[in-house]
């Protein structure tokens, strides 16, 4: 994993020369950043699973903002934000409200957008603006707890796989 990786990641040298990055280039070139070992590798899973939720473009900013807070890999962090796509982003949002509207104790079906109306576009986008507010608390509550979610379960899993795989090779050293 390791050397699939160098290869395709860049070297120091390529970042320090980078005119957009030399800014940044003490903070980017830290070891930690990409250094891959089991710490480094769950943290940036755990990053990336969080950061994934984030709306809109920031999710791999997100993620670059994490890795450098918490010194742990970057470009497994961005890598990991990829769950979220325009496949996965609607279902994803879908069980994020369910979860807040459990959390806040709602009960009841899902509120319906308001059809759209071109002859009444005003009392329409009235109407749109109090369905978004009523969605807005559950969603964000369940954004957040999802991620919180899905992070853990990922720190430890990674944790979990880097220690399973451990075992195996020392097993398998051992026995030659």
């Amino acid at each position: 994993m390791r050397r699939f990786l160098k290869q395709y990641l860049p070297d120091h040298e390529t970042i320090r020369r980078n005119r957009w990055l030399r800014p940044f280039a003490n903070t980017l070139l830290h070891p930690r950043l990409w250094c891959l070992n089991r710490h480094s590798a769950a943290g940036a899973v755990a990053a990336g699973l969080f950061c994934g939720l984030i709306p809109g473009p920031l999710q791999m900013l997100g993620a670059a903002l994490c890795s450098v807070t918490f010194r742990v890999n970057l470009p497994l962090a961005l890598l990991t934000t990829l769950y979220t796509n325009p496949f996965t982003i609607v279902p994803l949002y879908f069980v994020a409200y369910g979860i807040g509207r459990l959390l806040l104790g709602e009960s009841g079906d899902f509120i319906a957008p308001p059809a759209f109306s071109a002859a009444d576009f005003i009392a329409f986008a009235n109407a749109l603006e109090a369905w978004m507010w009523s969605v807005a608390k559950p969603l964000g509550i369940g954004l957040l707890a999802l991620a919180c979610g899905l992070a853990i379960v990922g720190y430890l899993l990674t944790k979990a796989a880097w220690r399973f795989y451990l075992i195996a090779a020392w097993r398998r050293r051992q026995s030659r």
